[in-house]
């Protein structure tokens, strides 16, 4: 038993062997060397774009957002516009209306006026006509009347002129008397 506690007494399994620390530093400075040199910086590149992307997409965003609130803007001036022409051209088609409408008037009123003064001047040939052409048969009428009442015959152009003028002077002043 005794060589046993001796050779446990040299080898320690908690102890590695220095060959083995001395590789063990070795590999992990190789590692560490390489993980430095080649994936530390892919990893600060890609970290790098994604940070890039993002700060780009939100700039892209915000940028987009300036445009929509320009173009929404613009959108609603030009609205307003419209509007105020639509009114103004409603309000020139209101006054042109009116202006067609009292022209119209006017020339309704004008035709009208000019049918009455034909109607009119129609009617006093039309009634000069008849008067005239009553007094000449109430002037026959009358002189046959005569001729029957007096018995003698009013061949005389004159006299029998002269009787129907009385008579339609007494006729007349008896109808204004009425």
């Amino acid at each position: 038993m005794y060589v046993m506690a001796e050779e446990a007494s040299t080898i320690n399994p908690l102890v590695p062997h220095t060959a083995e620390i001395i590789i063990a530093l070795i590999s992990f400075g190789v590692l560490y060397y390489l993980v430095a040199k080649f994936v530390v910086p892919r990893f600060e590149e890609v970290y790098q774009e994604r940070t890039d992307a993002i700060e780009g997409g939100m700039a892209r965003a915000e940028k987009a957002q300036e445009q929509a609130a320009a173009a929404l803007e613009h959108y609603q001036t030009q609205l307003a516009d419209a509007r105020g022409e639509a009114a103004q051209i409603r309000e020139e088609a209101r006054t042109q209306g009116a202006a067609i409408l009292a022209e119209m008037r006017e020339q309704a009123q004008a035709e009208s006026a000019r049918v009455v003064a034909t109607a009119n001047a129609q009617i006093e040939a039309e009634r000069a006509a008849a008067v005239s052409s009553l007094h000449a048969e109430v002037g026959t009428l009358a002189s046959q009347l005569a001729e029957k009442i007096i018995g003698e015959s009013l061949a005389d152009d004159d006299l029998q002129r002269r009787v129907v003028d009385r008579f339609l002077a007494d006729l007349e002043t008896q109808g204004q008397v009425r």
